[in-house]
């Protein structure tokens, strides 16, 4: 499997794989700055596929920071393995992820941000964001940049087959189509539907991200706030 590199905004890079047997993408963020940072390691059998992405980009032993939502492989399957490459890096991971997961499971201790922290990697400022059990996961958070306001939304409006890097349309229908099929199988309520679920969506649809770095299906332009705003009525429904 090949991975496709995308610069979807300045100095962002979509790393994907396509998994054709599940019509699926599986995408990694690249961000090249003075301490180089990938969102999202994705899964440990696609670790070769993304590191050969990433090295077209920049010397893969260079990343600084590893960050990711919440344990799970497609999240942080193959940390060790980019821990092992790049003898610099760091995890990034929250308060109940290194708790509960990450500072058992990683080779390297991580660097835990609590809720509004904010890290810099040179000319790009990320603040994490607390957003437990959105999209789910007790130890969920997400990294929103805020010089070209770029949210990194993990699988929310996560959409299926391999569509564009990115898109402009009506992402939110898109998801709905992708997230309604998925109701109907035993992958089912991947993203909880809780009294929480609402308030948190608005809260990142509050902070007016121009970008949103989807992990699963197209990255969005636009008017990302009303997308997350959709998306929370599409699993009200669902």
């Amino acid at each position: 499997m090949t991975a496709t590199v995308d610069e979807i905004a300045p100095d962002l890079f979509r790393v994907t794989c396509f998994n054709e047997a599940a019509n699926f993408q599986f995408s990694s963020f690249l961000v090249r700055d003075d301490e180089p940072l990938l969102y999202h390691t994705n899964l440990r059998g696609y670790f070769n596929d993304i590191r050969e992405g990433v090295d077209t980009v920049l010397d893969s032993s260079k990343i600084r920071w590893v960050g990711f939502s919440h344990f799970e492989s497609d999240e942080c399957g193959s940390l060790n393995e980019w821990l092992a490459i790049a003898p610099h890096a760091e995890p990034l991971c929250s308060f109940v992820g290194a708790r509960t997961s990450v500072g058992d499971f990683a080779d390297r201790p991580p660097r835990v941000l609590e809720e509004g922290e904010r890290i810099e990697t040179g000319s790009q400022r990320f603040r994490v964001i607390e957003t437990k059990h959105v999209p789910h996961g007790w130890d969920a958070s997400l990294l929103f940049e805020e010089t070209a306001s770029t949210l990194f939304c993990s699988d929310l409006l996560g959409q299926g087959g391999n569509v564009e890097a990115l898109y402009e349309g009506d992402i939110a229908g898109r998801s709905e189509e992708y997230n309604t099929r998925q109701a109907e199988g035993p992958m089912s309520n991947s993203v909880p539907y809780t009294d929480e679920t609402i308030p948190i969506l608005e809260g990142l649809a509050d902070l007016n991200p121009e970008t949103l770095a989807c992990m699963h299906g197209s990255s969005y332009i636009g008017d990302a706030g009303q997308a997350l705003r959709d998306f929370g009525e599409i699993l009200k429904k669902i």
